[in-house]
């Protein structure tokens, strides 16, 4: 459009001229010639920036193409103004290009942008639950620290709750019921301490040390006899130093006891128990008379997680012994633990067996610490301190296990097993878990059996 302005204002200027001058020219074939070139350059031109321009886009090459095609026929210079033409097309291509490709990573990062904030809410919270998970985890670890340390003593302290309520009830009675300490006191004592499965003989040795002591003392009330005569108690149970050492050295523990006390229950809590302690264990399963008493045994030895040497039913336990022993030496196994048979309705069969099983430990495994543990069922009351009395008579006892503790009314059997026999209790169990099983002390026994009413 600007071109044929200005090819007006020429044509006006010079007939302009040709009037002043009186000359009508007309124009010659160069000139119009040159005129179409410039015009048809100024519409290429004109296109391509329109084209980028409005649409945005790479204007089609084919088309620039057959313009300059159409020009350059009329004229070589016209082609030349198309080919630069078309060149700033292509470039303004570009940058349209290049301008989309900002455009389409500015979305992408924008959308980017625009879900990380909208999912930051929710990392927030899940940090957050995260930090609040790790410190209860903490929390919780921090306290199961002391409760470990209390554990055993904790369940101990539930498991005399029947002892507690009934012996233990009944003479706190007495020492707040009697006014005076005379003779009705002293038989009220008696009979609780009988009834508590304490026994006769440690009963009456008990009350003799009490009344010494009360004259020596001048002691007038009966409530200042009760911490006299829980002392009294504690010392009638005593564990020796040594009563561990088998854990420090290569041993085989013999467990005997009568059916049906948890015998081979308790070997296998007692298996998990060492086993837990870094100490490596064998049980040999020579209880061979028993129907099942082997698969039993397997059955716990699988959960503690120990080896086993077993025989068939009926089979010689002195064999299933040698096997064991032969075994754990080639190992090198610190503990070997042998179930025997639990009869006692004829003792001079029972004697000979534990001989025999002796005769070949002594041969073959000369350099083993031994030790022989009964069984006891706490519930069974003198009735365990007689079997008790019965197995040190065949065998040598050198310790006691007390199970079902939290099953009994009458805990003074623990009292009257050491009293009695003078042999110590080094096992004491609770509960039907493995570690129900633990170590006897004392000082724990006596202070959770008479642990006052408001402490429990």
């Amino acid at each position: 459009m600007a071109f044929w302005n200005r090819k007006k204002k020429k044509a006006e200027e010079a007939l302009n001229e040709n009037k002043e001058e009186g000359v009508w020219r007309v124009p010659d074939e160069e000139e119009a010639a040159s005129d179409k070139a410039e015009a048809a350059s100024e519409e290429i031109n004109a296109s391509s920036e329109n084209a980028s321009v409005e649409s945005g886009v790479t204007a089609s090459v084919s088309d620039e193409d057959d313009s300059t095609e159409s020009v350059s026929s009329n004229d070589p210079e016209a082609a030349s103004s198309g080919n630069e033409g078309s060149m700033e097309a292509a470039s303004g291509s570009s940058n349209t290009e290049e301008i989309h490709s900002i455009s389409s990573d500015t979305d992408e990062n924008s959308v980017e942008s625009f879900e990380s904030a909208e999912n930051e809410p929710e990392k927030a919270d899940l940090e957050e639950a995260s930090a609040m998970e790790s410190e209860e985890e903490s929390e919780s670890s921090e306290e199961e620290k002391p409760k470990k340390k209390e554990g055993f003593f904790r369940r101990l302290v539930k498991g005399l709750a029947k002892t507690r309520a009934n012996f233990v009830k009944n003479m706190d009675y007495v020492f707040r019921g009697f006014t005076n300490i005379d003779d009705d006191f002293y038989e009220e004592l008696e009979e609780i301490l009988i009834m508590g499965d304490i026994g006769v003989r440690t009963t009456e040795e008990i009350l003799d040390e009490l009344k010494e002591e009360v004259k020596a003392e001048k002691i007038k009330e009966p409530e200042a006899c009760r911490e006299i005569l829980i002392r009294l108690i504690r010392d009638r149970m005593f564990v020796p130093e040594d009563a561990y050492d088998f854990l420090n050295q290569k041993s085989v523990i013999m467990v005997v006891g009568v059916n049906g006390v948890g015998k081979t229950t308790t070997i296998g809590k007692l298996a998990r128990k060492l086993k837990d302690s870094g100490k490596s264990v064998l049980i040999s399963a020579a209880d061979t008379f028993r129907a099942a008493a082997g698969d039993q045994l397997k059955t716990w030895a699988d959960r503690a997680g120990v080896p086993m040497i077993g025989g068939q039913d009926g089979a010689d336990p002195a064999a299933v012994v040698y096997d064991s022993i032969q075994a754990a030496k080639s190992r090198g196994t610190d503990i070997v633990l042998v179930d025997t048979a639990g009869r006692l309705h004829n003792k001079k069969n029972l004697m000979q067996e534990l001989s025999k099983m002796n005769r070949v430990i002594d041969r073959e495994y000369p350099e083993a610490h031994r030790e022989t543990f009964v069984v006891l069922d706490a519930t069974t009351g003198q009735n365990a301190l007689q079997q008790a009395r019965e197995f040190d008579e065949v065998t040598d006892v050198t310790g006691i296990i007390l199970t079902k503790m939290d099953g009994t009314a009458k805990g003074g059997i623990a009292i009257a097993v050491q009293s009695e026999l003078k042999k110590p209790v080094k096992y004491i169990g609770v509960g039907e878990t493995a570690e129900d099983l633990e170590r006897f002390d004392p000082d724990d026994f006596v202070e959770a059996l008479f642990r006052q009413e408001e402490e429990v």
